[in-house]
């Protein structure tokens, strides 16, 4: 009998214990990419309470066009109604194409004041959305488009940025890399839950390999993924970054608590307030490491 009661006073004595430690320890630990170094740390804003303010611009919208050999690529280009030069971006869009949920994303990007152009590839060849495989033609359609936006006379600099969402992300990899178009006309990459794989590759590289073309990969790269998204995306990309920080890249992944996949241009039906919150966040660090990068 008394080794029972000792038995239970030690198991008492524990579980105090136990119950001291729980106030103020969570019971589910999460740590995400970008706490380990803290890049987001803004002393004015900690010590003054001053925050940064977004540029806000009214924006146009037309279709055009630009060659590729004898291919005729169409595209939508967005940009400050007010008359001037700004710096330019080459938005890419994934597996959904460019319709009336991803078109809007891409002018809440001009907004900040960039003038944007956005290559439609399914349009071009009058294909339907979400196709299951890849046509390689569209990554040197991506990087003849980045030479059509260096050509125009309204853009500030001689360098451009690149912004791309789900599949068009591998597209403006394999544009920036395999294409050569990177080192004297692109100054940063920047990404949305990016496809870090040739769609084309079997199974087993989906889900345990990002592309080879990331080994290449040398300018400044921002990507931002959901806390939700799917693991055969997520791992590649996190392996990803690891190569591009191993090499000195500068290189910065940042993953949205709470939200997944297309919370960028999610519908008001589907929409939560975590993804509002996320994509307000990830459109001002685009457009400020936009700028950084082209020296705006």
């Amino acid at each position: 009998m008394k080794r029972i009661s000792s038995f239970f006073i030690a198991l008492l004595l524990s579980t105090f214990s136990i119950a001291g430690v729980h106030p103020s320890m969570p019971w589910v630990e999460v740590n995400y990419p970008q706490d380990q170094d803290k890049r987001w740390w803004d002393d004015t804003w900690w010590k003054e309470g001053q925050l940064p303010t977004p540029q806000n611009y009214a924006v146009s919208m037309e279709e055009v066009t630009y060659m590729d050999g004898d291919v005729e690529v169409e595209a939508f280009l967005f940009k400050p109604t007010k008359t001037g030069k700004y710096p330019a971006i080459l938005f890419q869009h994934g597996r959904r194409g460019l319709d009336s949920w991803t078109l809007p994303r891409v002018k809440r990007l001009a907004a900040r004041g960039f003038i944007v152009l956005a290559p439609n590839m399914f349009g071009t060849y009058m294909k339907s959305p979400f196709p299951i495989e890849h046509d390689y033609i569209y990554d040197q359609h991506v990087a003849k488009g980045i030479d059509a936006l260096l050509q125009r006379d309204d853009i500030k600099g001689d360098k451009i940025c690149t912004v791309s969402h789900t599949r068009g992300g591998y597209m403006t990899l394999k544009a920036l890399v395999a294409h050569n178009q990177q080192d004297k006309k692109v100054a940063c990459y920047v990404a949305y839950y990016p496809h870090w794989q040739d769609p084309n590759a079997s199974e087993v590289k989906q889900i345990y390999q990002y592309a080879p073309e990331l080994n290449e990969l040398n300018v400044p790269s921002l990507v931002f993924v959901g806390e939700y998204d799917q693991y055969q995306r997520i791992r590649p990309i996190m392996a990803g970054m690891e190569e591009l920080k191993g090499r000195g890249v500068d290189a910065e992944l940042i993953v949205y608590p709470g939200v997944g996949r297309g919370f960028d241009f999610r519908p008001v039906h589907v929409r939560t307030f975590a993804d509002d919150l996320a994509t307000k966040d990830a459109d001002q660090r685009t457009a400020a490491f936009v700028r950084k990068n082209l020296n705006q």
